[in-house]
């Protein structure tokens, strides 16, 4: 008989991604997919809606049964496992308690839950009811790792104004008495040739600061962000160096965004892969 381990068995990357689908493939967990592989990462999902859409909006919206997103969730945690899970889409506040109530069969595994609170798509459709947005801010903030919303959604979690680095910084510093572990509050949403991205910690705060980038092509950002720092974190990254990391990936894929669609266009997931093959 041998002994069990002394320590955990070490992260392998693993991420379940519990999101909604973007049929044009830019946001939602077409995106989530393509950012978790693209920083080495293994991407598993629990779809919480199909999306009608495409770079100009959103024009129909198919809620996945409770049961069925539950099942999902059980599907890949006691099979595969995760070395972090990621929320995205959360449309209602069934969603919410499913989400919950799945994770809490393997609370014991302690696994970092990266919140991304999406709210509103690039192109303005609203995606989440208010009675959600107080089941994020009262449920699933209390048990992030990582929350990561940009200014309004900020604004709406918080009740404050988060029009500058100081409503950014008070903000994020409010997330975490709700409970977030740690707060990255973006600052896409707000004016200025540089972009400055606010993370607040136990330990302090830290900012991100990068030059804006002139363009349209900024669909699913959100989306891109939080899966590429869950990727980082789920292979054992520090949590700021996976903020750090994934932001620059970020910078990276909407500087080399493809150009597609007449809207608000996807970014290139893939760069870091290309030339690989």
């Amino acid at each position: 008989m041998t002994d069990a381990p002394d320590t955990e068995p070490a992260p392998q990357g693993r991420v379940l991604i519990i999101a909604g689908s973007d049929s044009s493939g830019g946001a939602g967990i077409q995106a989530d997919i393509k950012a978790v592989t693209a920083m080495g990462g293994y991407a598993a999902t629990a779809i919480t809606a199909i999306t009608v859409q495409n770079t100009t909006g959103v024009s129909a919206v198919h809620g996945v049964p409770a049961d069925i997103i539950a099942g999902q969730i059980e599907a890949v945690l006691s099979d595969i496992g995760a070395d972090a899970i990621k929320t995205g889409m959360t449309a209602n506040i069934t969603v919410v308690d499913t989400i919950l109530t799945a994770l809490d069969k393997h609370a014991d595994e302690l696994t970092p839950l990266i919140v991304d609170p999406v709210m509103v798509a690039t192109s303005g459709a609203r995606l989440i009811d208010e009675d959600a947005v107080e089941a994020v801010r009262d449920r699933l903030i209390p048990r992030a790792a990582l929350v990561t919303p940009n200014a309004p959604e900020a604004a709406a979690l918080t009740g404050l104004d988060v029009e500058d680095l100081d409503g950014q910084q008070a903000a994020a510093e409010a997330l975490l008495d709700k409970g977030a572990r740690a707060a990255l509050v973006k600052g896409g949403h707000l004016d200025g040739a540089v972009i400055v991205d606010v993370l607040a910690t136990s330990n302090g705060v830290r900012l991100f600061t990068r030059p804006r980038i002139q363009t349209r092509h900024t669909h699913g950002t959100g989306c891109t962000l939080a899966s590429a720092a869950a990727a980082l974190i789920a292979q054992g990254l520090p949590l700021d160096k996976a903020v750090e990391k994934a932001g620059d990936y970020l910078h990276e894929a909407i500087k080399r965004a493809p150009g597609f669609g007449a809207g608000s266009g996807p970014v290139n997931h893939g760069w870091p892969l290309a030339g690989e093959i």
